[in-house]
């Protein structure tokens, strides 16, 4: 697992991460750990809507695709 204490929300390193809230994204090896200020910033994280997918299951599926492909970021 990744873990990350730099607050995606305040942008500030968080230094209590055993009282801190967090959040994991992903799973197994490559699953990231994100840690909060505050509980109000992991609230104001999980309200950001997903980029690009916008829950059209269509779409989601081909960006859920391209992230499992080898060959992802690549235009050719």
């Amino acid at each position: 697992m990744i873990t990350t204490t730099l607050d995606p929300i305040s942008l500030k390193d968080v230094t209590d991460i055993e009282n801190a809230p967090y959040e994991i994204e992903g799973e197994g090896d490559n699953a990231l750990k994100i840690y909060f200020e505050s509980e109000e910033n992991r609230q104001k994280y999980l309200s950001i809507p997903v980029h690009g997918s916008d829950g059209i299951s269509n779409l989601k599926k081909i960006y859920d695709d391209m992230a499992d492909n080898p060959d992802t970021g690549s235009i050719n």
